[in-house]
């Protein structure tokens, strides 16, 4: 576990200090002020444990001093407080260490949710439908709103794929490592022979962008706009309102042609383009900054197998942290907690042990 330094500790309270009194001169302009505000809110969390591990520490050496008293009942509380008192320091050094990490700047924004059928034809199309359930009723449960932006629906159920906006705080910090590939072992409903199959279904997650994150030049696009095809009612396939996005420096593409109105379905491509391009960078800086090494858990790797879903066993199984759960139906019904749990925390303790390598 790192230690934190006195200096440190002494140095992230000045500043916080420092900050509060800024505030409070009440002479700041506005745009000063959110920006201060803004620091002071995030530092403010990181003062408050380190002023514990200040705090815990000036107790600990109090207690050193009196287990060395010639009473030994007054001794031998010293040494049961102490004891209790490098537990709690232990704790508080965690904490304040965690505060320190450096912060994935998404992890406060809304995300951009992709699930797309893989291999097992229909029923990885059904696959995909429960996954997207899952998800929609994970984030009914933390109070963020789901918006569909498009869908392909699989003729026997579910979906050959389906793209939603998830917005809310932290969702993409709690739905980060969901991406990769998810597989299904159950016997699907037109099997007759009882026969287990084994389908699959890839998910991504992605922060979703904001105008200011991503500036896209008009010139810089190819727009084209034509009649929808497939479902949607008798409008949509009647009128010119599907469009179809080429960033021409990147070659990505968008088609959306879910909504009647061709402004709307030009909207939502936009705005998918922009996440995708957002995406695309932070991939760019992490690698220059990672170099070659991958994180177990938070590589995003799309191909990657993540987690098995065992219906006959009822059991899913996340493959990165080796965590097997009993409680597929539960899981299923949106109660992710426990799996977003353990991801986070395993990541932030990869994150501690590569600060003492």
């Amino acid at each position: 576990m790192t230690t934190i330094s006195p200096d440190r500790i002494a140095q992230i309270e000045a500043r916080r200090d420092e900050l509060q009194a800024l505030m409070a001169t009440g002479e700041l302009p506005s745009d000063r002020f959110v920006a201060v505000s803004k620091e002071y809110a995030e530092l403010e969390p990181v003062a408050e444990a380190a002023g514990l591990v200040r705090r815990l520490r000036a107790e600990a050496a109090s207690l050193e001093v009196m287990t060395g008293d010639a009473d030994d009942e007054l001794r031998g509380m010293a040494e049961e407080e102490l004891r209790e008192n490098k537990a709690a320091l232990e704790t508080a050094n965690r904490r304040l260490a965690l505060a320190l990490l450096p912060r994935d700047a998404a992890d406060e924004r809304s995300a951009m949710l992709e699930v797309r059928a893989g291999t097992g034809g229909d029923e990885a199309a059904l696959f995909a439908g429960d996954l997207f359930r899952m998800y929609q009723r994970y984030a009914e449960g933390q109070g963020w709103r789901v918006e569909l932006i498009s869908a392909s629906d699989s003729d026997a159920g579910g979906y050959k794929e389906v793209v939603a906006s998830v917005t809310g705080s932290g969702v993409f910090a709690k739905l980060k490592f969901e991406s990769g590939v998810h597989r299904v072992q159950r016997v699907p409903a037109t099997e007759a022979g009882g026969r287990i199959h084994t389908s699959a279904a890839t998910v991504a997650v992605l922060p979703e962008a904001e105008e200011v994150d991503v500036k896209i030049d008009d010139k810089d696009l190819r727009i084209d706009i034509y009649r929808s095809s497939g479902p949607g009612g008798q409008s949509v396939n009647t009128t010119d309102s599907a469009v179809r996005i080429v960033h021409i420096p990147t070659g990505l593409t968008v088609i959306q042609q879910d909504e009647k109105s061709q402004h709307k379905n030009k909207a939502k491509a936009l705005r998918v383009l922009r996440t995708r391009l957002y995406e695309a960078e932070r991939d760019r800086l992490h690698t220059e900054r990672a170099g070659a090494r991958k994180s177990m858990v938070g590589s995003g790797d799309r191909s990657e197998r993540i987690r098995t879903y065992n219906f006959p066993q009822g059991r899913v199984t996340d493959h990165r942290i080796n965590l097997t759960l009993h409680r597929l139906p539960e899981i299923l019904a949106g109660d992710m907690g426990d799996l977003v749990g353990a991801l986070i925390s395993e990541d932030e303790a990869e994150r501690l042990a590569s600060l003492d390598t």
